[in-house]
């Protein structure tokens, strides 16, 4: 098995200064694990992310599902800022409680321009998974499509 393209230590630092509204201590957001061909991302829920009835948000769950599927990405290409989501379908299971998340991804398929992932997500204290997606992430050529500079 091939090692991880980046660790989750290099990944946190390279995603805060790109993406710093996501990856602050107070966005709930950490990396746990990351492997070739999968990783696994943890969120502490926030005020914002709870819905009337005291359940966790149709897109929480989206949001955590998108992030764990593009850490499972880099961690697989290595730095690529610009790979972007072309698809997510998301299945809800069961009615998540306002506690922490876990998303948990595998990469089925990898290619050169594509990568299709599957990601679970588990809430502590539910049994069972709390809902299911499928990811397809588009990855952009090395030189981004452009050829000396120039498009």
């Amino acid at each position: 098995m091939q090692p991880a393209a980046m660790t989750a230590e290099e990944m946190e630092r390279r995603l805060r200064a790109e993406f710093p509204e996501a990856f602050q201590e107070v966005s709930g957001l950490a990396i746990t694990e990351v492997r070739h061909g999968g990783a696994r991302v943890r969120f502490a829920p926030t005020a914002g992310s709870i819905r009337p009835g005291g359940t966790l948000s149709g897109p929480t769950l989206m949001m955590l599902a998108d992030v764990a599927m593009y850490v499972a990405v880099l961690a697989t290409y290595g730095w690529v800022p610009l790979a972007v989501t072309t698809s997510l379908n998301i299945n809800f299971l069961l009615k998540p409680p306002p506690a922490p998340l876990e998303a948990a991804c595998r990469l089925i398929k990898t290619g050169r321009r594509l990568a299709v992932g599957d990601v679970e997500l588990w809430s502590q204290g539910v049994s069972g998974m709390v809902a299911h997606a499928t990811s397809t992430y588009s990855i952009p050529p090395p030189n981004n499509g452009l050829t000396n500079g120039v498009a």
